[in-house]
């Protein structure tokens, strides 16, 4: 058995950088990453054998737990008649019917196969609907590597310092316009210099790609009330909160409603996929139905669909599954406020719903601005302290924890644990 060390070694000869996603290579945590080869509940297992308190969760859809044993039964049932039909089957249309219960507002669903894709394709549909081509989106928002989005991003984009990308032609991304979040002047400045020429905002509910930065009061109904005045769509990429802040979504948890919404890997119980969805009005303009095209061999995936079926009806099924995180996500979240007093960190905690962040700046983040004064030396020293220690965090201060239903008090407990080690060997270090 090869060593996490010796895997990233050979990793970095066949694949760029040695990781098939940026923000896995631990660079902006001055550390190579560790190779997982298994993982169960709240557990995560390296293929050093280390055991590690999981708070990335596949960055989000592994709501239930990892390899849940109802989801895995699922996925080997479904494997067993096929793995890819590229045909339509009786699972998308009982996902499909599942979604429009589930989400407010939302009609009718066209699955694809990732979260960036989900994106890309409400964003032409928007585009097509409207007969407008500008789209507003918000600094440190991140919303896929399509090359219209990648202007002023979130996520690996902004834990690397890298503003948008090269090989984004200026053409593709110009008719990208950016505000900022929590700003709603900023939005209106848009709207009024190109008035008629907007076809949508799109949105992260909950900014979820540069920390968790929740959004503050009439923020959101504040965007619903400029496109409705303007005729513009509201999008809300729900890739992230999706399913996670309440069973439907962020239209549900803040009374607002969205145009298109779109979802990801949590529809797939973490398997890829991802979908758009809207009114029937909406929806019908996309093809075969409408004008505006697009396709995939692999949407609606037979496996992926099986996955994603079993864990969104256990959550349509189990609300108390959404007080039990948020229980657990607030016991956190009060025990790192306890602890920053304590050692007089400059840090903040935030939280929204079981989606929290420890944000190495004093006063909170409300935008990306802010949130590029963190202090990334800080975090890492943070992130390596818990590492050793067996908490397995996202090595970007620019990216949620993630509690699931797996997790326990006991997990919270043993992570505050943690967290109080590392601020004393952070203080006796004179780093604050």
């Amino acid at each position: 058995m090869m060593r996490s060390a010796d895997l990233f070694r050979e990793a970095k000869k066949v694949i760029p950088g040695g990781v098939n996603s940026p923000v896995r290579a631990y660079q902006s945590v001055g550390l190579e990453p560790p190779f997982i080869a298994k993982a169960k509940g709240a557990r995560v297992y390296d293929e050093d054998g280390r055991e590690y308190i999981d708070y990335i969760g596949s960055w989000g859809p592994m709501i239930l737990g990892q390899a849940d044993q109802r989801v895995c039964n699922a996925v080997m049932e479904a494997a067993k008649d096929g793995l890819s039909f590229g045909a339509p089957t009786a699972r998308e249309v009982e996902m499909a019917r599942l979604i429009t219960k589930m989400v407010p507002h939302v009609e009718m669903v066209r699955m694809v196969n990732s979260g960036t894709e989900a994106v890309m394709s409400a964003v032409r549909l928007a585009r097509g609907a409207t007969g407008r081509d500008k789209i507003v989106k918000f600094s440190g928002c991140y919303h896929g590597h399509s090359d219209p989005m990648l202007v002023k991003a979130g996520s690996g984009l902004m834990t690397a310092g890298v503003p948008s990308s090269l090989g984004v032609p200026e053409k593709a991304a110009e008719d990208t316009l950016t505000a900022e979040y929590n700003d709603l002047s900023s939005v209106r400045e848009l709207f009024e210099r190109y008035t008629g020429e907007i076809a949508a905002v799109i949105v992260e509910p909950v900014a979820a790609n540069m920390g968790v930065v929740p959004p503050e009061k009439g923020f959101l109904s504040g965007l619903r009330e400029i496109c409705d005045q303007s005729g513009a769509l509201l999008l809300f990429d729900e890739v992230i909160t999706g399913f996670r802040l309440s069973k439907g979504g962020a239209q549900e948890y803040f009374g607002v409603r969205a145009d298109l919404v779109t979802f990801g890997k949590i529809i797939g119980g973490g398997m890829p996929v991802g979908a758009y969805c809207g009114s029937r009005a909406l929806m019908e303009t996309v093809s075969p139905t409408g004008k505006v095209y697009q396709a995939g061999t692999l949407s609606g995936n037979p496996v992926a669909m099986a996955a994603g079926l079993a864990q969104l009806k256990i959550l349509d099924g189990h609300p108390e599954i959404y007080e039990h995180i948020d229980n657990l996500a607030q016991r956190l979240e009060n025990g790192l406020q306890s602890l920053v007093e304590k050692y007089r960190i400059p840090a903040s905690v935030t939280r929204c719903g079981s989606l929290c962040c420890l944000f190495f700046r004093e006063g909170g983040v409300r935008n990306y601005p802010e949130a590029q004064q963190c202090d990334t030396a800080l975090f890492a020293r943070y992130f390596k302290g818990m590492l050793r220690r067996g908490i397995y965090l996202a090595p970007s201060q620019f990216e949620a924890i993630f509690i699931g239903d797996a997790h326990t008090e006991s997990d919270i407990d043993k992570t505050l644990q943690a967290a109080d080690e590392t601020f004393a060997e952070m203080k006796a270090e004179g780093l604050f």
